[in-house]
């Protein structure tokens, strides 16, 4: 099934898509299905058994923050970010979930969800177990589901369709398909696919649609700055206390404007991709693109566009987006974009493949040199490792944000600089960093086991 620019690029809040938006996902799921199945008023309590990287990281990622409000009802593109930790405290306090919003369960957050990072499921490394009990301990039913990265939920082995399975006029799976795709009909990669996308809903709908996810990115830069948003001047959670630097940065670069520095618009893509990535890691609002971890690289490199490139507009805006979505959508069907799978190659890897492609593309490229740009962006990220400190979106994440949309922009201009002839295809780079995920130690895939996350605890 091919898959939709509203797949790649989903609404939701901080600080993982792995592993806070999609366990939020799954437990909505759940809950839905004991609605579904007549079973919710007889549910007196539950429990969810975290495997792999998610027991072995969720503390840090919000994991278990993101189950209760699945269960309470919310889904990652809806719930009110400011709402979140008053209703934790809440049912901290009181020990009564409502599940669904409407039936009452006993429920205790360190006894009903259980971390089991020395365990895994062997269909993937990021897996969830829910059993719902009767009053007399009965099991009622019981779901598994796999968060496989980009907020992307997998039910018992079968995906679950993120939009309905419909026939494309131009389908593709692969990149030299895209290519022949393009070149067949005369079509730039945005106007390709923005042509399947209107099988799914009229074309205004979805231009408006998604100007609305950069209307949230947008927003997502200004609360990461401290515009309207007093936290922004607070540490980030958990015990690294990270201090925030969007901000003070952004304000350095509003007072030293026009000054002769060659180096300026390094600085902004800088703090771009900072704020956003600062702002994930405060459980914002963001916009998985392709993940949560990788959020600012897109919105990044976007924001340079607008602010750098003269004669931007939204409808360069908008085929941005569409160009972004084609790169990812080859990842997600080829290789993987869940660092628990193949590390932060697959999340900050693809997410500059997808900016660098997408950049090349509204500054002029052909689909050649779009195709170029992709595979540039992503031959120099192969081997990156996911080893974050403690477990959280926080280090190396953040800054590694700002590196990979930096690398993006140049990755751009280099095969804009060519005829789009290369010798290593996007299709092969794809494949390699599947073969490369798939090597690399457990260790480095989002557990915390390796790297920074165990040297920076001995320093």
């Amino acid at each position: 099934m091919m898959l939709s620019a509203f797949d790649i690029f989903k609404i939701g809040i901080g600080p993982s898509s792995s592993h806070t938006v999609g366990p939020m996902r799954a437990a909505l799921l759940f809950a839905r299905s004991l609605e579904q199945r007549g079973l919710l008023e007889r549910v007196a309590r539950l429990r969810v058994d975290l495997f792999g990287s998610l027991g072995a990281t969720g503390h840090g990622h919000a994991t278990d923050q993101g189950v209760i409000l699945g269960l309470f009802g919310d889904a990652p593109d809806t719930v009110r970010p400011e709402t979140v930790q008053p209703r934790l405290e809440a049912l901290r306090r009181g020990g009564t979930l409502m599940l669904l919003g409407t039936t009452p369960i006993a429920f205790d957050r360190v006894r009903d969800i259980v971390f089991r990072g020395e365990e895994s499921l062997p269909e993937h490394p990021n897996a969830m177990r829910f059993t719902a009990f009767a009053t007399d301990d009965a099991v009622l039913a019981e779901g598994r589901y796999f968060s496989v990265g980009g907020g992307f939920v997998v039910e018992g082995g079968q995906a679950v369709a993120q939009t309905a399975a419909v026939a494309m006029p131009h389908p593709f799976a692969t990149g030299d398909e895209l290519m022949a795709q393009c070149e067949a009909n005369g079509l730039s990669v945005a106007a390709l696919v923005l042509r399947n996308e209107c099988a799914w809903r009229p074309e205004a709908e979805v231009r408006a649609g998604l100007l609305r996810i950069w209307g949230v990115m947008q927003q997502c830069v200004q609360r990461g700055f401290g515009i309207d948003n007093p936290l922004a001047a607070q540490a980030l959670p958990g015990p690294l206390r990270m201090r925030r630097r969007a901000g003070e940065l952004h304000r350095e670069l509003l007072a030293q404007a026009g000054a002769a520095d060659p180096l300026a618009a390094m600085d902004w893509v800088n703090a771009f991709a900072m704020a956003v990535n600062e702002e994930n890691a405060a459980g914002g609002r963001v916009v998985t693109a392709p993940t949560n971890g990788a959020a600012g690289v897109v919105p990044a490199v976007m924001h340079y566009y607008q602010r750098f490139v003269p004669n931007a507009s939204d409808a360069g805006i908008v085929d941005f987006l569409l160009t972004a979505a084609a790169i990812g959508m080859l990842y997600k069907t080829n290789a993987s974009i869940s660092g628990a799978e193949v590390g932060c190659q697959g999340e900050v890897g693809v997410a500059c493949s997808m900016a660098a492609g997408a950049l090349a593309a509204v500054l002029g490229g052909t689909p050649a040199q779009v195709e170029n740009a992709a595979e540039i962006g992503m031959e120099h990220n192969l081997g990156l490792t996911c080893d974050p400190v403690g477990g959280m979106v926080q280090i190396p994440c953040v800054e590694r944000n700002a590196m990979g949309a930096v690398k993006a922009i140049n990755a751009a201009r280099m095969a804009l600089r060519g005829d789009g002839s290369h010798y290593v295809s996007l299709d092969a780079v794809i494949r390699t960093m599947k073969q490369t995920g798939e090597d690399m130690k457990s260790t480095y895939k989002e557990t915390s086991l390796g790297g920074l996350a165990v040297n920076v605890v001995e320093c």
